[in-house]
């Protein structure tokens, strides 16, 4: 409670634009730096059209990841976020969809660490990954970065995206299961689908193919286990895309890491009831606060003395 009575008595955070020179175009984001910079974080969205504050044109407007940015300041983060490869600002920075990688974002992800702890004059950044975000975060700490602090991978999945794709396509209708099921292990193996029903190109779009094959490999499990820093799973109990059950798996694979389960709180670190349409409903509103713990928990691992 301290913290934050004194929080409100030093200037607002500064809001700043910057680039990161890249092929074909440049990267843009948002500094958002308090008066006191007390560690830096650099926030990874999750999938699709994503942009830095947590909202998407496919019907999600709850500026998630701005009101983490502002909460984190309130404590001495200072954070950049930004617009993924491809979208909004960055949109001009897109390749064709077909020739887009998984890896192509934890390149850009590590570009962007190194860029945040430039721009803060901090030593290194911790990435925070949200959704599929956690799982660029840990691709992109693969290797031997030093100017990768640690990881806060909130909203992850525990399993490989195959495994979470047969979950999310169990409630579908015959013949749509078969048919994704079988195309879903044609990817897996690695060889492409040519011919895909209408109903199935959002998902399996030929053009987008080659992006799911280069992601379904990667199991996050394995690779927390292999990571060496400091680990960070945040996951709410009403959250109706990736269940509890894959943050426990994360923690079973990195005993040591800090494991924060929120109740009540869903995808977007918003409380939220486990009904689905009432849980979506918060989807679409960026007044609706991140729920009560979220980012203090954040925060404090991200500041606890190592």
């Amino acid at each position: 409670m301290l913290s934050l009575i004194l929080a409100a008595l030093l200037p607002d955070p500064v809001a700043t634009p910057v680039v990161l020179p890249s092929e074909p175009a440049p990267l843009h984001g948002t500094l958002l730096a308090p008066s006191e910079t007390r560690a830096a974080a650099l926030i990874i969205a999750g999938s699709g059209p994503t942009d830095r504050d947590g909202n998407s044109p496919l019907g999600v407007s709850a500026s998630s990841y701005r009101l983490l940015a502002e909460g984190l300041a309130a404590h001495g983060v200072a954070t950049v976020r930004t617009d993924k490869r491809g979208v909004g600002e960055s949109a001009a920075a897109g390749a064709r969809e077909e020739d887009l990688r998984f890896t192509d974002y934890a390149d850009d992800a590590r570009a962007w660490a190194a860029e945040t702890a430039r721009l803060t004059g901090q030593p290194c950044a911790w990435l925070i990954g949200h959704s599929e975000g956690a799982l660029v975060a840990l691709t992109a700490a693969s290797g031997d970065d030093a100017a990768i602090c640690g990881l806060v991978l909130l909203s992850g999945a525990g399993r490989p995206i195959g495994a979470v794709l047969r979950e999310q396509l169990a409630t579908a209708p015959e013949p749509f299961l078969s048919q994704a099921l079988a195309i879903l292990a044609e990817l897996e193996a690695g060889r492409p689908v040519a011919e895909v029903p209408p109903q199935l190109a959002a998902l399996f779009r030929p053009s987008v193919q080659p992006y799911m094959i280069s992601w379904l490999p990667l199991d996050p499990a394995a690779m927390v286990a292999a990571y060496e820093g400091p680990v960070m799973i945040g996951h709410g109990a009403t959250d109706i895309q990736v269940g509890v059950a894959d943050a426990e798996a994360l923690a079973a694979a990195r005993p040591d890491a800090t494991l924060r389960l929120w109740d009540g709180v869903n995808h977007l670190l918003k409380i939220a009831p486990a009904d689905r349409a009432a849980n979506a409903a918060t989807y679409r509103n960026p007044d609706l606060p991140l729920a009560p713990g979220v980012v203090e928990d954040v925060a404090g691992f991200i500041l606890q003395p190592r």
